[in-house]
């Protein structure tokens, strides 16, 4: 089912020209049933059982926290800081190696929700700057994109968590301070240089995410200029939590509505290469 707000929609004047998008990666782009882009660094046909377990109690412990509306942004903020941190350290702790992420990611469960790879290949051949923007780790998202054929180079940005390797392939520690987490993911401070450029001229922006921190992506003071799109997946599916979505973002779509800007904007923003 999808929830509009017709009167945002009805305002704005999108167009491929003037238009680009800035989405989330993790049951966003990708199934809610996905393994998402941390689980993937850590198969367990390549790297140690125990990193397994490990991440997935962390997963216990914090996931319920980071989806929980009623913990203060405060709390939820130290929390975060927390489990990304704890994570990170299980994959130096483990001694993962840049051979043996990519067998994991390459191997993993990791899969396109409904429409997505074809909303990816639209805005490339239109040339629709697209910026992936992830709290998950880019390792993964750049290496399924590329197997998948839409790794976009020249009209895709992708901000994360990059795990990074020494001299013989040995993941390196992380440095917290460079952490993305749910709390802190923006544009603001991290879009590199020559992207800007791609960017500073488009009046109009599309938001897709699926939690509410995912407004966040684009500064809130360009709320009048961005169609913001939620995701509300089978895990946050509540009466609650759709009144607080439909509250945020101008179009929510549940979990089976497949994820076509087509779909909910009907204005021509996208149109299909003649063949």
């Amino acid at each position: 089912m999808i929830y509009l707000n017709n009167n945002k929609i009805n305002k704005l004047n999108l167009n491929k020209d003037n238009t680009y998008i800035v989405m989330d990666f993790d049951k966003t782009i990708t199934s809610y049933d996905s393994s998402d882009s941390w689980d993937a660094v850590a198969n367990p046909k390549f790297v140690e059982q125990g990193i397994r377990s490990d991440m997935d109690k962390l997963y216990k412990k914090y996931r319920p926290i980071e989806i929980d509306y009623t913990i203060s942004k405060e709390e939820k903020l130290k929390q975060m800081e927390i489990w990304y941190s704890e994570c990170m350290d299980l994959y130096y702790k483990y001694n993962l190696t840049k051979e043996q992420i990519k067998n994991s990611i390459q191997a993993s469960e990791i899969k396109f929700r409904k429409g997505a790879k074809e909303l990816l290949v639209l805005a490339h051949e239109n040339k629709i700057p697209v910026i992936i923007l992830s709290a998950g780790i880019g390792n993964s998202i750049q290496q399924f994109l590329k197997d998948n054929n839409c790794l976009f180079n020249d009209t895709m940005c992708i901000i994360s968590n990059f795990i990074e390797f020494d001299d013989n392939g040995k993941v390196t520690k992380f440095d917290d301070s460079k952490m993305i987490h749910t709390l802190n993911k923006t544009m603001n401070g991290h879009l590199p240089e020559e992207f800007i450029g791609k960017v500073k001229d488009k009046q109009y922006k599309i938001l897709i995410g699926d939690l509410i921190e995912d407004i966040k992506m684009v500064d809130e003071k360009e709320e009048n200029t961005t169609l913001r799109i939620g995701i509300l997946t089978k895990e946050m599916e509540s009466e609650e939590n759709l009144k607080l979505y439909n509250e945020r973002f101008d179009v929510v779509l549940t979990e089976e509505e497949e994820l076509s800007i087509n779909n909910i904007y009907r204005k021509g923003i996208f149109y299909e290469k003649s063949r």
